[in-house]
This record gives structure tokens, sequence and C-alpha cells, in this order.
């Protein structure tokens, strides 16, 4: 991921022009709008647009049936295993969508209008990337709803010398690759909203002191929390 960080520098040089112009015009700018896609390849909007893909964990329960009642990972060819109904493509499949095929298989001769619920516990095809002054930089895979501290916490927390008040997002949207600074005692004291994290987010901690193109960026954008295209 360290390549790609160069790339992300000069387009932010691209971005300090557009953050003047929007400055002095007043345009207004969308705070955290969720990311283009829902395929099991890029982000997701919500658990029910989200199609489940390969090691993805699921926990599966039918209403006052306590043993059917079942914690299955998606297997590399798309599928789960659960009692009585055996092997289920469930790779491919919104939540929505599954939740109605295994009504369907349990009622076939099983139950009576069963009531069957999923519930996404890791979201295993989905990843963020944490870059920067972390103690453990690196990707890691989004484990159910995930904020920002949470990611941090995740993370080891941040390296001594972060500047906290140096804290990027990047995420695709509309078609552009957009940022929001944020400030992590401002987000530690709940003095700003702690923002949801969606997979192919990037997230990206300067260090104090610092002179690159991130630090001129993050001094040009007039607010906190919002996203500016790049």
């Amino acid at each position: 991921m360290r390549s790609s960080l160069p790339r992300l520098l000069i387009l932010i040089w691209l971005a300090m022009v557009l953050a003047a112009c929007g400055s002095a015009s007043g345009a207004r700018r969308d705070a955290l709008p969720a990311p283009d896609t829902t395929t099991a390849g890029g982000a997701y909007k919500g658990a029910s647009d989200y199609r489940l893909g390969a090691q993805d964990l699921i926990e599966v329960s039918v209403f006052g049936v306590e043993d059917l009642s079942k914690t299955v990972r998606v297997n590399s060819n798309g599928q789960i295993s659960l009692p009585l109904v055996g092997a289920i493509m469930a790779g491919g499949q919104t939540i929505p969508e599954l939740e109605a095929e295994l009504a369907k298989r349990y009622s076939d001769g099983y139950l009576q209008r069963p009531q069957v619920t999923v519930f996404i516990k890791e979201f295993a095809s989905q990843r963020i990337t944490m870059e920067g002054a972390f103690k453990t930089p690196g990707i890691y895979p989004l484990t159910g709803k995930t904020t920002l501290l949470q990611a941090v916490a995740v993370a080891g927390g941040l390296d001594p010398l972060a500047d906290l008040g140096g804290v990027v997002l990047f995420r695709q949207i509309d078609g552009k690759r957009r940022a929001a600074v944020y400030n992590m005692r401002e987000l530690r004291s709940g003095k700003v909203e702690d923002p949801q994290l969606y997979g192919d987010d990037i997230i990206v901690v300067e260090q104090s002191g610092s002179k690159t193109a991130l630090r001129r960026f993050i001094e040009t954008i007039p607010a906190l929390g919002l996203f500016l295209a790049l």
C-alpha cells in the first residue's frame, strides 16, 4: 500500500486548488456519503445491500428453534452448510435474499412459517487500509459495522509521534477520490461524529511536524469531517 501513497499526495496538490475555490465561493460539501458500489469486491452501503463473499462470517438463527442457530463462514466456493438443509449457495446473495432462501428450504417439510434471521459478523471480503503513524499499520478486514475510532483501536492506536489533527479518510464517491480530515481529540470527545467506515476506505495519519503535501492539504481544508473531491 505504501507504493500508492505518492499518487495520493499528487492528487492532494490538485485538491488544494479546489479547496481554495470552495472556501471563496461558500459552496456546500456533503458530509460522509457512502461509497459508490455495493458489490462484493467494492464498498457497501449497508448490510441489506451487501452481497456475501468468500470468508464472510454469518450468524443464522431460526426463531424458536435454538438447535438450528449456527455461525458459519462462507467457503471459497460461496457455500455454507446448515442443519437439515445441508449446503446452500450464499455467495452473491444479499441478506434478505439468503433469509428468504433459507426460510423456503426450512419450510419444505421441516417447519411451518419459519422466521430466519441472518446477521453478518465479519465482512471478511471487505477491507480498509490504515497507513502512516499507526502503531500497527496495515490492511484490516471489516468485522461488522466499524467506525473510525474503532479502526484506530484495531490498528493498535496511534504512534506517539502522530499528529492528532492530521487524520485523513480517503473514499471513492461519485467516481472520484475524496478526502476528509479529522481531529482525534474532537472525535474522542464527541465534538464531531465518529464516521462509519466502508470497504476500500483508506485512513492516513501524518506525523507531528511533517512538511509533506498531505500536511499542506490538511492545513488548507476550511472545515473538518467534510469530504473534498481530489
